[in-house]
C-alpha cells in the first residue's frame, strides 16, 4: 500500500503552554475522520518527531468537531521563557506534522505526482 502525506487529507493547528505543544489535526473531508482515528496514532506522532519530544505524546479524540488533539509534553526545549530554540512557541510543529506519511485511505494511490 502506498503512503500519502498527511497534508493531502488534513490541516493542523499548534498551540503551546510552557514546554507543552498541543497539535490539533482536522480532516479536509469528513469521510477521512475514521481513517485519521485509525492511522494517526500517538505512537506515530511520537516516532515522527523522535527525540525532539522527550515525553510521551497523548492523543485525544474530539469527534464532535472531527478532530484529533495531541498533547506533546517536553516538546519545546523548555518553553518560551527558557528556550534558545528559534521557534519557542512550536508553531511550525503543525506543518511538520502534516509531512508525516500514512497509508493511503483509498488503497492504491492515484495522485498524479506520486
Amino acid at each position: 500500500m502506498n503512503d500519502v502525506p498527511l497534508w493531502d487529507h488534513a490541516h493542523a493547528r499548534a498551540g503551546d503552554k510552557g514546554d507543552t505543544s498541543i497539535l490539533s489535526v482536522f480532516p479536509l473531508s469528513d469521510s477521512d475522520y475514521a481513517w485519521l482515528v485509525r492511522e494517526l496514532t500517538a505512537e506515530r506522532v511520537q516516532q515522527h518527531f523522535g527525540e525532539e519530544f522527550r515525553a510521551e505524546v497523548r492523543r485525544f479524540e474530539v469527534p464532535n468537531v472531527q478532530g484529533l488533539q495531541f498533547v506533546c509534553r517536553q516538546a519545546l526545549a523548555g518553553g518560551v521563557t527558557t528556550s534558545l530554540a528559534l521557534d519557542t512557541h512550536g508553531k511550525n510543529l503543525s506543518s511538520r506534522l502534516l509531512a508525516l506519511r500514512l497509508p493511503d485511505p483509498r488503497g492504491a494511490h492515484t495522485h498524479p505526482n506520486a
